[in-house]
């Protein structure tokens, strides 16, 4: 899974000399949230967001109406936008996980992609979501069981070996860390046309294996 299959190709990008008026509107006529800024050829130069469009009161507290007007017409993207050190971009053959990990660690809720200094396309935390739901199989109807093993080498194949041995296709299958259950690991399945009381009852049969949710979805 790799950004360049997942980002946003031809994302709307506007010059740095674009009024913050105007950005303000296509964003929200566009029902966007992140806008690249670029430069001669593409170039990334920096990243409008909504928040960024936000003014601080403390800036407008000691202006009256028609100062306010004013110095918001005189503002542009320049102004606002992220820029220098704090724009976190990220390349097309990148991972996903390295782009989930990059806005995690930075708090921030998109990645411009670059490759070769032009910028190509965006991937946003929308973009994550929807993936995470592909991933766990969250737009088709089936059971999801989500079970905890021992982080033993081996367990997750006695998982699967159980699936196939009574011919049971998983339709989408993830894990991670169990929480508070340290050197234990969650394993999420989702598998279609068997009844869930099969399901459990076939798991129950797998040594160390605790379910932790059943749910048909």
């Amino acid at each position: 899974m790799l950004v360049k299959d997942y980002m946003t190709r031809h994302p709307i990008m506007i010059s740095p000399t674009m009024p913050a008026a105007e950005v303000q509107k296509l964003m929200v006529e566009s029902k966007v949230r992140h806008v690249p800024v670029i430069g001669d050829g593409k170039r990334p130069v920096g990243l409008i967001t909504r928040d960024r469009l936000r003014i601080p009161p403390t800036e407008l507290g000691s202006l009256n109406v028609w100062e306010i007007t004013r110095y918001l017409s005189e503002l542009t993207v320049k102004d606002l936008m992220v820029k220098g050190n704090d724009l976190n971009t990220i390349g097309p053959d990148a991972t996903i996980e390295d782009a989930a990990k990059i806005m995690a660690e930075k708090k921030i809720g998109c990645l411009p992609v670059v490759e070769e200094n032009v910028v190509v396309g965006i991937i946003t935390e929308t973009d994550m979501l929807v993936q995470l739901a592909e991933l766990l199989g969250g737009y088709v109807s089936g059971v999801r069981v989500t079970v905890r093993l021992p982080g033993k080498i081996g367990g997750y194949a006695k998982i699967t070996g159980a699936m196939a041995k009574r011919g049971w296709g998983m339709y989408a299958t993830g894990s991670v860390p169990a929480p508070k259950r340290e050197g234990c690991w969650d394993i999420v399945l989702k598998i279609r046309d068997v009844p869930a009381e099969e399901i459990v009852a076939a798991l129950e049969q797998i040594e160390d294996c605790e379910i932790v949710d059943v749910r048909e979805t």
